[in-house]
């Protein structure tokens, strides 16, 4: 008998199916084999590597986007390929080589060593394909951790600088306690249950009950509901949902910008993967304890993080405690989405604007920053537009969409998330986040504000020679180029990206 579970087991190793993933590990430690052989001073060039692994991949997903492996279970049912699944793998091979850019920006002012910085961003990647794909508890532990391990390398990357090891030191702490809540919670369910599957049927010989059955047909199990609240509450530590926020400023402070932009875009689209599949798939049968729970979470999330945003003066930190409010706002996609079936593609396409708008801000932020970006204030950024207008215009779509102004990418994914939430009924927390979003003007037109227009100085300042910034290459005002066009292009055609979202 043993020896035939061993032989079904083998029969579902589909290796093909998970062939990105497979790529870009390979990738990651030829990087390193490359660091060993190649003389030094040629170790500039092994980053290139990374960069042509995660474009490979992304050209090959989009090739074979319906591939023969959708709707399959692989791996003994530690992993199920969907469309959602098949999304997340391009947008998470997408934010890779943006980071990477990001890194190629930033890197070459610091002395730290620069192939292992690239190594870490493709296995986080392959990570995060493998995340979204789980299906079994085993598997989503694994893979998130893999992930939250990787971060805490790369947020004190710079062990030079006291605030980035302050800013490492606080996500190890706070990361291994999430971990710690959720791994609680992943024993409660089992012990409820008996079996770890998030999903799905594993033929082990029987066929077992899944998980989300069980829930289902018993919704009131304390076991069930309390290590379903445990496992969700690991989840709001990554997307940075209140009460889990406590992190995010000193920590997007202190780390390097293109591992900010990592966690403000990667991590948080993560966390929302995984948060769509538990909540839709796994704890479905639970829906009299999450939407209300998870309506409170979304509207606490809203008024905090656009209060606290409020009085920030460092670009960094700003950029986070918006970043909370953006998960309030996709809390309320989530919401909705237990009623509302298209909402799941209304969140996908709220995460993409927000990728290209927070991206093309770090961009600018990486050029404006000196060698000590954790010393980026909005004064830095004072006659910006006049010295780069380059840089400014770019700055003006980024923020702008990201406070969601018309006719900006930004201002459509709000647009839909809200239409999804009017049709779930979900009038109170609709009301919360419109408010949120007249709040967030202020902060965020602050910020244009210091790049765009001049205000009244002391005369010892109004002298004081102009803060030096980067120019950019050709290379960097392609990308940015491309982010913000893309940012205004979706503002008024959205249909190519809503249809393969699945919005029809």
């Amino acid at each position: 008998m043993s020896l035939e579970l061993l032989q079904a087991a083998a029969a579902s190793n589909q290796w093909f199916a998970i062939m990105p993933e497979l790529i870009l590990g390979c990738a990651a430690l030829f990087l390193l084999a490359m660091e060993i052989v190649l003389p030094k001073d040629q170790h500039r060039y092994i980053p290139i590597g990374a960069v042509m692994a995660l474009a490979a991949v992304l050209v090959g997903l989009v090739l074979n986007f319906h591939d023969a492996w959708l709707g399959e279970s692989t791996f003994s049912g530690l992993l199920r390929h969907t469309m959602a699944g098949q999304i997340a793998r391009v947008f998470f091979v997408t934010t890779g080589l943006l980071v990477c850019f990001i890194a190629g920006l930033v890197l070459p002012r610091s002395k730290m060593p620069r192939v292992e910085f690239y190594h870490i961003v493709l296995v986080v990647t392959a990570a995060m394909m493998l995340l979204s794909q789980s299906d079994h508890f085993v598997m989503f532990f694994v893979a998130l951790e893999t992930i939250t391990i990787g971060f805490y390398i790369l947020v004190s990357y710079f062990r030079d600088n006291a605030l980035t090891l302050e800013a490492g030191l606080k996500y190890l702490v706070m990361g291994a306690l999430s971990s710690a809540i959720m791994l609680f919670g992943i024993v409660l369910l089992y012990g409820a249950v008996g079996r770890v599957e998030v999903g799905g049927v594993v033929h082990n010989g029987f066929e077992f009950e899944t998980l989300s059955n069980f829930l289902r047909a018993n919704p009131h199990n304390v076991l069930g509901l309390v290590g379903a609240v445990l496992v969700l509450s690991g989840v709001a530590f990554k997307i940075g949902a209140f009460p889990f926020q406590i992190w995010i400023p000193d920590v997007y402070q202190g780390a390097p910008t293109p591992v900010t932009a990592f966690l403000a875009v990667g991590s948080k689209a993560a966390g929302f993967a995984v948060l769509l599949t538990l909540v839709l798939n796994v704890f479905d049968g639970l829906g009299h304890v999450l939407v209300p729970l998870l309506s409170t979470l979304a509207a606490a999330t809203l008024i905090f993080g656009n209060l606290a945003a409020l009085t920030q003066r460092n670009a960094k930190r700003l950029m986070g405690l918006s970043g909370v409010s953006h998960a309030g706002f996709l809390l309320v996609g989530v919401v909705a989405a237990m009623t509302v079936p298209w909402a799941q593609g209304a969140i996908w396409f709220y995460l993409f604007t927000y990728m290209l708008a927070s991206m093309a801000v770090f961009g600018v932020m990486a050029h404006v920053a000196g060698d000590d970006d954790t010393v980026n204030e909005l004064d830095s950024y004072d006659r910006l537009a006049k010295d780069r207008p380059f840089l400014g215009g770019v700055l003006a779509i980024g923020v702008g969409s990201l406070a969601g102004i018309p006719p900006l990418a930004g201002f459509m994914g709000k647009l839909l998330v809200f239409l999804a939430a009017f049709q779930a009924q979900l009038y109170a927390l609709l009301g919360i986040a419109i408010v949120c979003v007249a709040v967030s003007i202020y902060y965020y037109f602050g910020w244009i504000k210091a790049a765009w227009f001049e205000t009244w100085r002391p005369e010892s300042e109004a002298n004081a020679p102009a803060i030096a910034r980067a120019t950019p290459t050709l290379f960097s005002t392609v990308v940015l180029a491309t982010l913000a066009l893309a940012t205004v292009v979706l503002g008024f055609f959205q249909e190519p990206l809503t249809s393969w979202l699945l919005l029809k």
